[in-house]
């Protein structure tokens, strides 16, 4: 399963996932993703989501420019946050 906001694999997730607002785990969102029941990232758009995952995917994991930008805009607009 994958994060229906950023599209991180849950299992690589160092927090386990993120917490809703009793503090549960989030089987939906990522720990970078989702605290508290809210997103890290409140009123983000999906372009600039698509952005922040392009330049996180090149300085982080040394992924080319390109390959980031349409891995980003094939996941991303198709995860349930976006839809």
């Amino acid at each position: 399963m994958i994060c229906q906001s950023c599209g991180m694999p849950l299992d690589k997730d160092p927090n386990q996932g993120g917490t809703n607002s009793d503090q549960s785990r989030s089987d939906q969102y990522c720990s970078f993703c989702f605290l508290n029941g809210k997103f890290t990232d409140e009123g983000i758009t999906l372009q600039e989501k698509i952005d922040k995952n392009v330049r996180m995917a090149v300085a982080r994991l040394n992924i080319p420019k390109d390959q980031a930008r349409q891995m980003a805009e094939s996941i991303l607009p198709f995860l349930a946050r976006w839809k």
